[in-house]
């Protein structure tokens, strides 16, 4: 139904979001309506309720809805998520930031508070851990690499949006550490990564399999072929005392603890996600 735009207020076009959300099988309709609401009128909903719905905005919302009706992520829908203290531009081309990376970000900020140093983002995408590190931390000196051109894409939108902070950030298009300057080889205080580490057969949600990259989420049979790769190079690209921070599955701690060890590091710890599931390790060299 197309709302007459010269008497259809945003209160009256929410509730209609609400009830095809609904009918669509979305459980959190009402809250998903009103962030839908605030990005077609480009202000908060207690602003705009009864103000009438322009035609430019009621395209921009019906577009947004009939995408959610059809089963892609909000964040997507949106184009927008926060994480952190960043609100970051999302599509397709990357995976939708999680709360459990969040955390990740943690460890680097706590490993680079005794280290110092640069700080290398293996596997940018959209730029989540190297931005809230260039944001929580000004100053640093941030890598951030991407082998696929559209994720660093996005990644580059994002760190112009975040304007002078972004001013130590460098963004390099490449395969995990081929895409870094040699000069820093035993140079680097945290190298941190949010690495492909879904195995090649595991199930994953339907909206997850759908809609994100799967480049970016499958690793091999054990889920751990890049996780190898990152954490046996990663010795000759830290300084003395730097650290290896690697997200990877609630069940790969034990692996990834032993891929470390193997790799000749000797402070080797696991760190746990907000729901108290393995999810990072933290070894340093």
């Amino acid at each position: 139904m197309v709302a007459d735009t010269d008497t259809t207020s945003w209160a009256e076009l929410h509730q209609q979001t609400v009830e095809r959300l609904r009918a669509a099988g979305i459980e959190n309709a009402p809250n998903e309506a009103r962030w839908i609401i605030e990005r077609a009128a480009g202000d908060p909903y207690r602003l705009v309720a009864d103000k009438p719905v322009t035609v430019r905005s009621h395209h921009h919302w019906r577009l947004m809805v009939e995408r959610r009706e059809a089963g892609e992520p909000l964040q997507y829908v949106l184009e927008r998520w926060p994480f952190r203290r960043l609100e970051l531009f999302v599509d397709r081309r990357v995976l939708i930031p999680r709360p459990e990376t969040e955390v990740v970000v943690d460890a680097v900020l706590d490993e680079h508070a005794r280290v110092g140093g640069a700080v290398v983002d293996l596997g940018t995408g959209s730029g989540a851990i190297a931005l809230s590190v260039a944001s929580e931390r000004p100053g640093t000196e941030v890598w951030g690499v991407e082998r696929s051109p559209d994720a660093l894409a996005v990644a580059r939108a994002n760190c112009t949006g975040l304007g002078r902070r972004a001013r130590t950030v460098r963004l390099v298009e490449g395969s995990w550490f081929a895409a870094l300057p040699d000069e820093l080889r035993g140079e680097v205080g945290v190298v941190a990564s949010n690495p492909p580490y879904v195995p090649d057969a595991a199930e994953l949600p339907d909206d997850v399999e759908r809609w994100e990259p799967i480049d970016a989420l499958r690793a091999g049979d054990d889920g751990l072929a890049d996780i190898r790769v990152i954490v046996a190079e990663a010795a000759e690209w830290l300084a003395p005392g730097g650290a290896l921070v690697v997200e990877h599955g609630d069940d790969q701690g034990p692996a990834t603890r032993a891929l470390a060890a193997s790799a000749g590091f000797t402070e080797i710890r696991t760190g746990t996600d907000l729901a108290g599931r393995e999810r990072f390790l933290v070894a340093r060299r």
